[in-house]
């Protein structure tokens, strides 16, 4: 079943789905730019449903202003599923006298939030510029031990896209994790393909997340890259997201593209380029396996 914050659903229900996105978020990295307006996030996820969406996956993390009663809400008003997330990010998206005493129990929180109230649907964590400091070690090795408790797939933020083999080497190598209970996110913003071979080799799922911005060498490389994996044959394990992060990328700001961006632009291109039928499995059957396990809580 897929966990959503209102309830589970089998993966047929699934749909249409932005696989990495955010409709509340906050950092201590981007102080002004909160996601934290339930009315710019209920137009955000209109435009989404209206351009074909049915379901979103919100990475958003503990402590970072998540709101998974204001997604339930959400959800029920638009009708689009969401699934939320728990684990933690970066420390440095947390003030230092919060940090600490997350970090100290995150597997009990991760294990809590994924079983109890509004629950989360995945675990979030996050590895830093081509290495995993010790934060990233530790807080993998929580959600390495909720995923145990729970099944839950982990999803993980690669700082610019590095380090993916490190990942699977401690998540899965040292602390027995699935790879396919894994999705790697931000490939796109390190377009090497031998590297997203090895990833898809080695089990694991594949996000590209964040199309529209040119600084990440995100939509002029997208097609090459996602070309080489369908090609070789891992087309199944591509997932697809938005990953707005602040108001001002916000459609519904007027600054944008935000959410509907991924549907209404990148999809129409990816199914000129790659044929309906991969993109079809990229925005419905593979998110539906990704975020699919036999729940054990």
């Amino acid at each position: 079943m897929i966990r959503t914050v209102l309830g589970d659903i089998a993966p047929e229900e699934l749909g249409v789905c932005d696989s990495h996105d955010h409709l509340f978020f906050r950092s201590e990295l981007l102080p002004g730019q909160e996601l934290d307006d339930v009315a710019a996030a209920e137009a955000e996820l209109r435009a989404f449903g209206a351009a074909g969406g049915q379901a979103l996956v919100q990475w958003t993390p503990a402590g970072l202003g998540r709101r998974r009663d204001a997604l339930a809400e959400l959800s029920r008003a638009t009708g689009v599923a969401v699934v939320a997330a728990t684990g933690l990010h970066q420390a440095a998206h947390y003030s230092p006298d919060r940090l600490g005493g997350l970090v100290d129990r995150l597997t009990e929180i991760s294990v809590g939030d994924l079983t109890s109230g509004i629950r989360a649907g995945m675990i979030k964590v996050a590895g830093q510029f081509h290495h995993l400091d010790a934060h990233a070690e530790r807080v993998m090795t929580a959600a390495a031990q909720a995923h145990h408790e729970t099944g839950a797939p982990i999803g993980v933020h690669l700082e610019l896209g590095t380090a993916p083999l490190e990942v699977l080497d401690l998540l899965c190598d040292k602390h027995g994790v699935p790879p396919n209970r894994v999705i790697l996110g931000h490939l796109n913003r390190f377009p090497e393909q031998r590297v997203h071979r090895a990833a898809a080799e080695a089990g694991a799922f594949l996000a590209f997340d964040g199309p529209s911005r040119a600084n990440h060498a995100t939509d002029w490389r997208l097609f090459d890259v996602l070309t080489a994996l369908v090609e070789s044959g891992h087309g199944g394990q591509v997932l697809l997201g938005g990953d707005t992060t602040t108001a001002a990328a916000r459609a519904s700001t007027g600054g944008g593209p935000g959410i509907p961006y991924l549907l209404t632009t990148l999809r129409p291109r990816l199914s000129r380029e790659l044929g309906e039928e991969a993109v079809t499995s990229m925005f419905v059957a593979n998110p539906a396996r990704a975020f699919s396990v036999p729940w054990r809580r």
